[in-house]
């Protein structure tokens, strides 16, 4: 029989419930054993929806489950634990201060470096290894996460990073020179202890997750694999499936044809064109293929008609019994369920699919593929009727937006001076000191500030009562702001529940779910907008409050806005067009947006851009077209303003060296990095290109509630000055500041003046 099979399920629960539980521990409101005891029970809520879906026994994952990250997860499990945690609690104290920090009575520690998990908005602890680095099986949760379910009657699938994709996400230790990929050898043995353990407890199959086989990889890495896999297969007898996802193997599906495993699963969904070879591999070298039929990162029904017939393609070559199908990836990245989504417009809701909806487009496959279609004609005629209605739906095409598209012109992506003439108009506007200091854009968000918003989305304040809050939540910001001495100021974002779904409520085009949670790192979770249709903006959507706010200070004013691609890569994204066609309506959107501001006296304005990077694809022969598009939407959203009118960008988590060429042709005025992690190596990318534009590069890492000395930033400032001309620094955190509480906000930022103070006294 065809089986569906999952590859992993969204572990923060129907409503956060995993967020709640360790905020609450972090807190101090909830111990360990009721955190623990908290954790049990949301993963037996997992595994039993899955079951009652219709995934069989051995197709239900266990180890998907976390408390911050599964790479973070893998760290502790093979102890690599650096020094500077090791006099830590284990495991618990020591895990939560690799993954956000730890600062108490004599315990200073920051948290690891922090990337994007390849081409999504979760976000991953980087691996950091040394030299000698000592290996061993230092916790046993996949076992117990296993044995878990099945006392519960349920048989699961445990999944592992494969140890390829281990070592090639992780860096060497501070001071090191490797490449971690050389630990293989001594990595592999405890990789082989972990199966053996596994078989023990009666495991018969394992997913060892191998995404990096999406990357263009060197050629020694066909043996490394070979070496690998060789190592681990037939251990006990359990079998191996072998899962990549997120793109093409490409040139790679060379490396797992002569793999001795028992499955692969491949991503149908991204790499559709893909389907005849590893059909014709899998015929070759006899083992079974997990179709990535079911798109696991967007929100769209699947075509269950061309899922099926892909299915069929694959059972008439390899029989029934060595095809699955799967999603294209872990749902990790998808909200939990359509249950809660009671107010959305419900022709716009009758085309979407969350996990529990994709569990059940998987089974319904399988059935129609077995048993066939008339088994499942009730789900079928459904899911063709939504097909249908969306393709001829009104509500997607907007014939004005489609004109101003037509009318884009050449001139639309260029400001009209280079920016030595712009940063003398600029100067003369603002009259500011050398090292500038700002802040990314947001200020804390507080639990009052939350229970304001709920407030008037339940009608128990009227706008007006809501409105005054507000006001005087952004004139305490500002007087702090003015307190502390920064120089250019923002007005905080207390209207704003998110960078993006703040705008996409006021676009058309746009729609949002009531509780369609994903994680993004640790507890943070993200609401992704859904755009359904073309993209505009019927009205301002920040003046007002940019306009009040600059009544309130002489001081500069930055308007706040997010940036178009970041606007795409963080919504859920239509899928009947081009995205480039999509970020382009959304850069038309912002372009007026950003005029109004100029016209309403804002003389700053920073546009993000954190997820610029994280778009780029995961081929290098895929990034000319990407990056190109994708500078120019920038562009287009950020040109349409005079010389003295200074415009700022802002990027997490980048390779700059990838990029370069792309950061100066977005011609900014100056750009904000997130670059308090990376240990200074972002900025040789900067010195070594000659960037000649504004840089403020992280001084501290505001996704830690530690706050560092003025000591720590003075030298880090210090070592910053290195690499780039001082007179092109401005003075800045890592990223906005709305995780933080304020406490910890002001005293960090106070640190950060005085240290910028310090450094223009000393010039």
């Amino acid at each position: 029989m065809v089986a569906p099979t999952n590859l992993g399920f969204p572990r923060m629960g129907g409503n956060r419930e995993l967020k709640k539980l360790v905020e609450n521990y972090w807190s101090g409101k909830l111990d360990q054993k009721a955190l623990l005891a908290g954790a049990k029970n949301l993963r037996a809520e997992h595994w039993t929806i899955q079951k009652q879906a219709g995934v069989q026994d051995g197709h239900i994952p266990s180890n998907d489950f976390s408390f911050y990250d599964q790479v973070l997860d893998h760290l502790l499990l093979f102890n690599v634990i650096p020094q500077k945690y090791q006099g830590l609690q284990f495991p618990l104290e020591a895990y939560f201060a690799m993954g956000r920090g730890l600062q108490k009575e004599g315990v200073d520690v920051p948290a690891m470096e922090m990337k994007k998990w390849f081409d999504t908005n979760y976000h991953f602890i980087v691996p950091e290894f040394t030299e000698n680095q000592q290996f061993k099986l230092a916790t046993r949760k996949p076992i117990e996460e296993f044995q878990e379910a099945k006392a519960l009657g349920i048989k699961t699938r445990p999944v592992i990073l494969g140890p390829i994709t281990f070592l090639r996400l992780g860096k060497a230790a501070k001071g090191q020179n490797f490449d971690p990929i050389s630990l293989l050898d001594r990595l592999l043995p405890v990789y082989e202890e972990l199966l053996r353990e596994l078989a023990s407890a009666g495991a018969e199959w394992v997913q060892l997750d191998e995404p990096v086989l999406t990357f263009d990889l060197p050629a020694e890495f066909k043996d490394l694999y070979a070496k690998a896999y060789k190592k681990l297969s037939g251990i006990n007898g359990i079998k191996l499936l072998v899962a990549n996802y997120f793109g093409r193997l490409g040139d790679n599906l060379e490396i797992v044809a002569d793999l001795p495993i028992n499955a692969l699963h491949v991503d149908l969904v991204r790499a559709p064109e893909e389907l005849d070879a590893v059909l014709k591999v899998a015929q070759d070298k006899d083992f079974i293929l997990s179709l990535g039929l079911i798109n696991g990162r967007n929100i769209w029904k699947a075509d269950l008609d061309a899922a099926i017939a892909t299915a069929h393609r694959a059972v008439g070559l390899l029989g029934s019994d060595r095809v699955l199908v799967a999603p294209s990836c872990s749902m990790l990245h998808t909200p939990h369920s359509l249950e809660a989504e009671v107010k959305m417009d419900k022709q716009i809701l009758d085309w979407l699919s969350f996990s529990v909806e994709k569990l059940h487009e998987l089974v319904v496959v399988a059935k129609a593929v077995d048993n066939g279609e008339d088994s499942v004609k009730a789900a079928l005629d459904a899911n063709r009727k939504s097909m249908n209605a969306r393709r001829t739906s009104p509500l997607i095409h907007d014939k004005v937006v489609q004109g101003e598209m037509k009318a884009v012109t050449e001139d639309m992506f260029k400001r009209q001076s280079p920016f030595p003439t712009r940063a003398a108009a600029q100067q003369a506007k603002l009259n500011l000191p050398s090292f500038p200091t700002t802040t990314v854009g947001s200020f804390p968000q507080t639990k009052e500030v939350r229970v304001a918003r709920q407030k008037l989305k339940k009608g128990e304040w009227t706008v007006e009562e809501y409105d005054k809050f507000i006001k005087e939540e952004t004139i305490k910001c500002i007087r702090f702001q003015e307190s502390v001495g920064l120089d250019v100021l923002v007005h905080g974002e207390f209207e704003r529940n998110d960078m993006v779904e703040y705008f996409g409520e006021n676009l058309k085009g746009y729609v949002f779910s009531q509780n369609g949670w994903v994680q993004s790192y640790g507890s943070r979770c993200v609401k992704p907008p859904i755009i359904y249709g073309d993209v505009s903006r019927p009205n301002p959507m920040t003046v007002y409050w940019s306009t009040f706010a600059q009544e309130q200070t002489k001081k500069a004013m930055k308007g706040m806005l997010t940036g178009p691609v970041t606007m795409l890569q963080w919504s859920f994204v239509r899928d009947d067009q081009p995205r480039r066609d999509t970020a382009f309506q959304l850069a038309l959107a912002i372009r007026k947006e950003v005029q109004d501001l100029e016209k309403a006296g804002i003389p700053v304005i920073q546009i993000d851009e954190p997820a610029i990077r994280e778009g780029l694809p995961l081929r290098r022969s895929d990034w000319a077209a990407y990056l190109h598009w994708a500078a120019r939407a920038f562009l287009l959203s950020s040109t349409g303003v005079k010389d003295d009118t200074q415009i700022h960008t802002h990027m997490c988590y980048s390779d700059f060296n990838d990029i370069f060429s792309t950061i100066q042709a977005l011609d900014a005025d100056a750009i904000t990095i997130e670059n308090s992690k990376s240990d200074l190596k972002l900025l040789t990318a900067f010195e070594k290109f000659g960037y000649t534009n504004g840089i403020g590069p992280g001084l501290y890492d505001i996704h830690s509630p530690r706050v560092p000395s003025e000591e720590e930033m003075r030298e880090r400032l210090a070592e910053m000055l290195k690499y780039l001309r001082k007179e092109l620094v401005w003075v800045n955190p890592d990223c906005g500041l709305k995780t933080r509480g304020w406490p910890e906000t002001e005293r960090a930022l106070s640190n950060m003046c005085r240290v910028a103070e310090s450094f223009r006294k000393a010039k």
